[in-house]
């Protein structure tokens, strides 16, 4: 029976991640270098996009099907993933680094007694076996990894590894398995975002603030460049300690890592918590009046100068720009 590589893809509201197409994209590079087989696994109930799947290079879906299974559950998802990959032979499983693969990818490893790899920025398997790389002393180094265990799991960092469409159409060979018995022991009841709001987790083009905007009333700042530039509002811990901003735009060691075409930091001086979140960013520009900041010596382009004036020079500009 031939090996297989298994792409775990996260849906949220019937619609599928746009990290998930990330992932079917490296599974089936992957696949390719290491003459593998490769097929998708999806938990869920209706979901809209299933065919999209196919255009990022995998034709084999499997959807999981149940009314109780819209929402994520550790302990049903789990139990579903692990019981598919034993009965598929399945060797490689690939989650995106969200907070669904950061809680399901290690549940799944251990019931499979499979090594865990987790955050991975890089993975080559040109030699015949997989290599992966994954940031070390918060971002300051990098490690390879190779697991020797027989069953591997992975984790890739999101807005890392591009999903690349194919040239070929793939004709879709889906799989819809409607789930009996479930193990809802733990369920997520609701999901809250802040409406029309780009996830910093997925957005390219981020603009952060931290101490330096002085209080939540200059956050429309960034806010309003955000805007011009269709990104992303983040922050740094400092400024969600303190009540400033919600922790769901925390980019950081203990909040998101963050992985965008573009990282405008604003006010923020550049702990290394903060710069293990983004210095994996394309681009950083960081603005701040202390021309010895810390955040200056991983940024592509500094402004020495106050946020307060650059900020809305730098929005009207880039209005100008785009009109």
């Amino acid at each position: 029976m031939s090996k297989k590589i298994l792409a775990v893809l996260e849906q949220r509201e019937g619609k599928i991640k746009k990290s998930s197409f990330e992932v079917v994209s490296t599974a089936a590079k992957l696949a390719s270098e290491l003459s593998y087989e490769v097929e998708a696994i999806i938990i869920g109930d209706e979901i809209d996009n299933l065919n999209q799947i196919t255009l990022y290079g995998i034709s084999n879906i499997f959807h999981y099907k149940n009314e109780a299974l819209k929402n994520y559950s550790a302990s049903a998802y789990r139990d579903i993933i692990v019981n598919h990959a034993q009965a598929n032979n399945i060797e490689v499983l690939l989650f995106s680094n969200t907070a669904f693969g950061k809680d399901l990818a290690p549940l799944a490893a251990v019931k499979l007694n499979a090594g865990c790899l987790i955050d991975l920025i890089s993975i080559d398997a040109s030699a015949g076996e997989i290599i992966g790389t994954r940031p070390i002393y918060a971002g300051k180094a990098l490690l390879d990894v190779k697991l020797k265990t027989a069953v591997k799991v992975i984790t890739l960092r999101p807005n890392v590894f591009k999903a690349v469409e194919i040239g070929n159409k793939l004709e879709p060979n889906l799989k819809t398995i409607n789930v009996e018995q479930i193990d809802l022991t733990s369920k997520a009841i609701q999901f809250k975002k802040s409406e029309g709001k780009l996830d910093v987790a997925e957005a390219d083009i981020i603009v952060s603030g931290g101490r330096g905007m002085k209080g939540p009333e200059n956050f429309h700042l960034l806010e309003e460049l955000s805007e011009a530039l269709g990104a992303a509002v983040g922050a740094s811990r400092a400024v969600v300690d303190a009540g400033w901003r919600s922790h769901g735009e925390q980019v950081g060691q203990t909040g998101k890592t963050v992985s965008p075409s573009l990282y405008i930091a604003c006010g923020i001086s550049g702990a290394i918590q903060h710069l293990a979140g983004m210095s994996s960013s394309k681009y950083i520009v960081a603005i701040n009046k202390d021309k010895d900041a810390p955040i200056f010596s991983i940024a592509d382009y500094g402004i020495a100068g106050d946020v307060f004036e650059i900020l809305p020079a730098l929005t009207e500009e880039i209005k100008k720009i785009k009109s």
